[in-house]
Order: C-alpha cells, then sequence, then structure tokens
C-alpha cells in the first residue's frame, strides 16, 4: 500500500452495520498500520422507512444506494455491507468482494417462551422481514401467524420482548458478531430453511476505477467464501431475485467441491420447488447458473410470474 493512504468506509448506522464496518477497519489497520482509516455513518432510505415490508417500498437496493452515491461523490472510498443486503445487479461503477470467512448463514429462532418452531401452538404470532422465510415457515407450520417485523436487530429484539410476537426468525450471523448468541433458542436447519443469498457474509463495494482498492483489500478475500456467494447470487440473478420473490439458496464447500441448494416458492408456501447440484470451486458461476435451469424446468418461471402479478 502507498504510504499512509486515507481510506474512508460508508455503513449505515445500525448497531450491526457499525459492526461489520468496524471489522474491516480493523483488519485494514491490522494488514496496514500506518493508514488512516475512518468511518461515515449514513442513514439509508431502507432504515428510514419501517412501516412497510422491503418488498413493498423498492427491494434491498434501499439500503446501499446513499452509500454508492457517497462513493460516485468522493466522500467514501468503500461500503461494506451485509450481502444478503446488496442487490443482484450493481451498477458498472461498482464491484465487490467477500471479505473474510463467512459467519453461520443459518436462520434463528428466538423466543422467550418457546424452543422451537415445533412447540408453537395454533395461531402463534411468528415475526420476520423477508418472503423467503414467510414462504418456508407457511409451508412446513400453516398454522401459525406470520406477520411482518422490519427494523434492525435490537429494535425486532424489542419487539419481540413487548410481547407482540411469541417469536421471531433472524439471521443467526448477526445476533453471533453482536455477542447475542444466547438469545438463539434453536437454528433452523439449511435442509428447512434455505438461507438469504449471501446470508452470513460480508461484502466489501468499492468503485472498479479507484486506482489502488482492489490490490488493498485483496488480502481480505476468502475465496471459498466467495465461490458460495457467487454460486448462490448466479442462481438469483439468472432469476431476477429481488425482495418481492421467495427465494432461497445456500452452497457449501467440502474438499474442493461446491454444493448448491435453492428453491423458489409462492409468498403463501402453497407451492415450492428445489434444485441442487456440484461443482468445482472455480466454476461457481455455472453451478448457479445450472441450478438455476433446474428450477426453471421445475415451473419456477410460473411461480415468479404470479409473485410479480400480485406484487
Amino acid at each position: 500500500m502507498s504510504s499512509a493512504p486515507e481510506i474512508t468506509i460508508a455503513t449505515r448506522e445500525s448497531r450491526l452495520a457499525l459492526w461489520q464496518a468496524e471489522h474491516v477497519r480493523d483488519r485494514l489497520l491490522e494488514l496496514y498500520p500506518h493508514a488512516g482509516v475512518r468511518l461515515l455513518g449514513m442513514t439509508t432510505t431502507g432504515d428510514q422507512i419501517l412501516d412497510r415490508t422491503l418488498a413493498a417500498v423498492g427491494g434491498k437496493g434501499l439500503f446501499v444506494k446513499e452509500l454508492e452515491w457517497a462513493m460516485l461523490e468522493g466522500r467514501a472510498d468503500l461500503a461494506v455491507h451485509s450481502m444478503k443486503d446488496v442487490p443482484m445487479e450493481l451498477a458498472p461503477e461498482f464491484t465487490l468482494l467477500v471479505a473474510g470467512e463467512r459467519e453461520d448463514p443459518r436462520d434463528a429462532f428466538v423466543s422467550n417462551r418457546y424452543a422451537t418452531l415445533e412447540e408453537l401452538p395454533a395461531g402463534a404470532v411468528v415475526g420476520t422481514s423477508s418472503l423467503r422465510r414467510e414462504c418456508q415457515l407457511r409451508a412446513r407450520y400453516p398454522h401459525l401467524s406470520v406477520k411482518p417485523l422490519r427494523g434492525n436487530l435490537d429494535t425486532r429484539l424489542r419487539k419481540l420482548d413487548a410481547g407482540e410476537y411469541e417469536a421471531i426468525i433472524l439471521a443467526a450471523a448477526g445476533l453471533k458478531r453482536l455477542g447475542l448468541a444466547s438469545r438463539i433458542r434453536s437454528l433452523l436447519p439449511t435442509a428447512t430453511s434455505l438461507p438469504a443469498v449471501g446470508q452470513g457474509a460480508l461484502a466489501i463495494e468499492f468503485r472498479v476505477d479507484h486506482p489502488h482498492m482492489a490490490a488493498w483489500l485483496a488480502p481480505l478475500r476468502n475465496p471459498a467464501a466467495e465461490a458460495c456467494v457467487w454460486a448462490e447470487r448466479t442462481v438469483s440473478r439468472r432469476l431476477a431475485g429481488s425482495c418481492d420473490i421467495p427465494l432461497g439458496a445456500h452452497a457449501s464447500v467440502e474438499g474442493g467441491v461446491l454444493a448448491l441448494r435453492a428453491f423458489v416458492g409462492s409468498p403463501d408456501g402453497s407451492r415450492l420447488v428445489h434444485a441442487e447440484g456440484r461443482g468445482h470451486t472455480t466454476t461457481a458461476v455455472e453451478l448457479g447458473e445450472t441450478v438455476a435451469e433446474q428450477l426453471l424446468a421445475q415451473g419456477a418461471a410460473d411461480i415468479l410470474k404470479s409473485c410479480r402479478s400480485a406484487g
């Protein structure tokens, strides 16, 4: 790295977002002790609109567009996101990398009274922020009442503690990163609750025309995590995945073999299609395309069309 560079990291101001940005800042300072690294905290549109679901107000891009403007205007050099919040299509000015090892990608069951979803009585209210979780919950537990849950992680936990919900479903990664693993009553296996694309992975976004950024950030890259994330994102991109489409995907690497599973479903859980495949970590995009085509062959296009028509 050139002598004593100044790097500004754009970040949302939620506790979890700040933890993620501080984590990247600290890693950069370990690599480049003489660098000047500071955070630029920002409130995004997605943080401001809390009375409607993301699908109803424009999708995941609401969490990143203000941070991208800061980079385009030269106020920030990079942005740190939860990978699951990054839209499938980036503006051509930007690129992504996966920073470090992926945290637990599973969904977590959080409740003050019950230990598992199976223990919940008929009519119990379960809060979730995603159509993906809602679809899978309705398919497996039709006797439960699934209600929207917005706000940052601390806000969602407060709503649970206030008695608005019998249980809520959150990403395990966020709870673990903030030292709140004790709130997890059980982890939902990926076999029954496929995670969001990129869940548990940290994304660093930066301008493709920055003269040094790719080289500076290269030591933070995690090739295995990137292979998983690129495979998952390829499925979603091929199927035009967004917040208004219940879609999940999970990839893992064992012995150089990349295994990928994905699903698409209707919001009410009445119809789900699944597909899976295996390949090499160097062919992550091709594997994602193959699994996406399998989903389409099973009728995913009809499901997606009905989702968009309903929206």
